[in-house]
């Protein structure tokens, strides 16, 4: 294998790490890390490719998903916090008993 079939590999591995936490965690905190890890796995791809090329366009699509993972972290702490306040509790589940 050569180098980049590794990194695209181990991206292709924090990808399925993540969506597996996401589908099997409860918690908000945990699903919010288990986002990270899943954007971490598109971001190295993007880096291991514009690296393998010669081409920096991978080094700027690292650096939106960079940005894009910090707006998906502020907002989803807004949230995660909000619902702690109102339902006691940060479990999936109290959004859903939230609405009534």
């Amino acid at each position: 294998m050569t180098g980049v079939s590794v990194l695209l590999a181990i991206a292709a591995g924090l990808f399925a790490a993540g969506l597996f936490g996401v589908l099997a965690r409860r918690t908000i905190l945990m699903q919010l890390i288990s986002l990270e890890i899943m954007l971490a796995g598109p971001a190295l791809a993007f880096v291991a490719a514009g690296a393998h090329h010669g081409m920096v366009e991978g080094t700027a699509m690292f650096l939106i998903v960079l940005a894009l993972a910090a707006a998906e972290v502020a907002l989803g702490l807004a949230i995660y916090l909000q619902l702690r306040r109102d339902a006691g509790d940060g479990d999936a589940d109290a959004a859903r008993r939230l609405r009534g």
